[in-house]
């Protein structure tokens, strides 16, 4: 699906205000063709994020200052953040494509399902799933969790969660987490609708974080339906 005119610079006006820059920053680098920069020194990442065909790139100045001349291409790759933060122990995260929707198909089950709100059952299925999916969602910071249940031998299990969280009263940044023994079943795309409309209901812009890696969430963010919209780099600092 496509974006309605105007989504994208309300998208840029939410990564504005997360990254600590202007809000019209976004604006006046789509005029001027320029990328945006801001030093922070006390930061303890060097992010990279490019928007719509806007760029931004926030760290310390000695990062800034290595970053000059460099094509935002190249920027956009992990390696090039981890060598140009390697004598300051740059590692980690890593480089995550960004997709948005300011509307999306309902997805409707095949069967009844049984939905909880609560706590206790996303982290029971963060406990059934690889620590390293685990701290890809993050379910743990997404404030609102809708997670499908499902009853075997007697008791009632959680196999599938899709979650938000608001970013700066605009984006509902999202989140899926299914447990191995229910993949390839749809319970994903599933979980993720879910969240994804009650978000919408909200009034928020939808935003997809995938790993350029993750084949998996790249492909349930096509299939929903979200649109590209651009990506984000980053790495950690000691």
């Amino acid at each position: 699906m496509t974006l309605e005119p105007g989504t994208a610079d309300i998208i840029q006006l939410a990564w504005a205000r997360r990254l600590g820059l202007d809000d019209a920053a976004f604006t006046a680098a789509r005029e001027s063709g320029e990328r945006i920069t801001r030093a922070d020194e006390s930061a303890r990442a060097v992010q990279f994020v490019r928007l719509f065909g806007s760029s931004a790139l926030v760290g310390p100045q000695w990062a800034l200052d290595a970053a000059v001349g460099i094509p935002d291409e190249d920027m956009a790759q992990h390696v090039t953040l981890l060598t140009i933060t390697r004598n300051h122990g740059g590692h980690g995260l890593g480089a995550a494509a960004l997709f948005f929707a300011d509307d999306l198909p309902l997805l409707q089950p095949s069967e009844e399902l049984t939905v909880s709100h609560g706590n206790p059952e996303a982290v029971e299925l963060e406990g059934l799933c690889p620590p390293d999916d685990v701290n890809e969602v993050g379910l743990s910071d997404l404030e609102h969790r809708f997670t499908i249940m499902h009853r075997e031998d007697g008791r009632t299990v959680p196999v599938a969660c899709g979650a938000y969280t608001e970013w700066e009263g605009i984006l509902a940044h999202m989140g899926v987490l299914v447990a191995p023994g229910w993949r390839r079943r749809g319970l994903g795309s599933l979980a993720a609708s879910i969240a994804a409309h009650e978000a919408l209901a909200s009034g928020l812009t939808l935003q997809w974080r995938a790993d350029v890696s993750n084949k998996g969430s790249l492909a349930t963010a096509r299939s929903l339906g979200f649109a590209t919209g651009g990506i984000q780099t980053s790495v950690l600092l000691d």
